[in-house]
């Protein structure tokens, strides 16, 4: 469960790094490398973000 956590966490930070270049450079790092938004690559990946940060939201439960 460690290592899915670390994973979870991995994923979350690319997604936060993507939109941080979406808001500051209006830059799709994520749409650059697998060939545009609407692309099955990019959508996949997009889709695995978004559940990791949905995953991530049982982390509030560990925090002190």
């Amino acid at each position: 469960m460690k290592n899915l956590n670390k994973l979870v966490l991995l994923l979350v930070i690319i997604g936060a790094v993507n939109w941080g270049l979406i808001g500051f450079f209006q830059f799709d790092l994520v749409a650059t490398l697998f060939g545009g938004q609407a692309s099955i690559m990019s959508r996949i990946i997009y889709a695995i973000v978004g559940l990791s940060g949905l995953y991530s939201l049982s982390f509030f439960n560990k925090v002190d």
